[in-house]
């Protein structure tokens, strides 16, 4: 046990909002999760399901800013499932927060088995694998937090489909490079789709988009100004403050 905590370090995020217990090694908690975080939409009383939702990041600092929201955390890895519900409990937000270990990709019948009925959600929230298969991570974890296959965007959105509910919203955060894939992957099932770029630095190729879509919208597509987390002299924006560690939200409504 105690080599297993050696390999584990404790790490505040959003200011100090959210303490994350998260491994050295691997995957680790980074802007993404919770720039995600801040363009989800959610509102109280409604339910959200985070997909791929490692140690907790994105899903906790949603729920942390909703007394009455109900979040569902979905991971595959079962250290990190665990890593995830001991994260809830430790911000106090076990109470509304459950954790399910099971593939994001599974059929709909093995989703409903485990609790996640179709139709039932209002908010899905992802950070899906992005990272080409030919380019694997030699850490195990890593590599399964990162690798992306050929189906894993329409996997993903596939699933977010089936778990929402008419005009329900789904929120995600991709490499920019790949927006064309995200858009291809959305048309099936959702409409009305904004899109965020971020950017590292002005003068710079955007790095992350950032997208929300609602299920059987036929509304035309917005594309937004950017928002970037430098500026020329690589110091942190105000905006960017705002929502790395004041827990500001980012909007996404067209």
């Amino acid at each position: 046990m105690a080599a297993e905590q050696a390999r584990l370090s404790e790490d505040a995020v959003l200011g100090g909002r959210l303490v994350l217990r998260q491994p050295l090694k691997g995957h680790r908690v980074g802007h993404d999760a919770i720039l995600l975080a801040a363009a989800s939409s959610a509102q109280p009383g409604e339910r959200v399901v985070d997909l791929g939702a490692g140690v907790g990041a994105a899903g906790l600092a949603v729920a942390s800013r909703h007394e009455n929201l109900t979040m569902t955390l979905v991971e595959i890895d079962p250290a990190l499932a665990a890593l995830a519900r001991e994260n809830a409990a430790r911000n106090g937000l076990a109470d509304r927060v459950r954790i399910l270990c099971i593939d994001v990709a599974a059929a709909p019948a093995a989703l409903a088995a485990a609790g996640l009925a179709a139709g039932a959600t209002d908010h899905v929230l992802m950070n899906p694998p992005f990272n080409a298969p030919q380019n694997p991570s030699p850490d195990p974890g890593r590599r399964l937090a990162h690798a992306a296959t050929r189906d894993t965007l329409a996997q993903w959105t596939r699933t977010a489909a089936c778990l929402l509910r008419p005009a329900g919203i789904v929120t995600l955060i991709w490499r920019a490079d790949g927006l064309d894939a995200v858009l291809a992957a959305l048309t099936a099932n959702f409409g009305a789709v904004v899109v965020l770029p971020v950017y590292a630095k002005p003068d710079a190729p955007a790095i992350r988009v950032l997208v929300r879509g609602v299920k059987a919208s036929c509304a035309p597509l917005t594309l937004l100004p950017g928002f970037f987390l430098a500026d020329e002299e690589g110091r942190s924006t105000p905006e960017a403050e705002a929502v790395l560690r004041e827990g500001a939200w980012l909007s996404l409504a067209p």
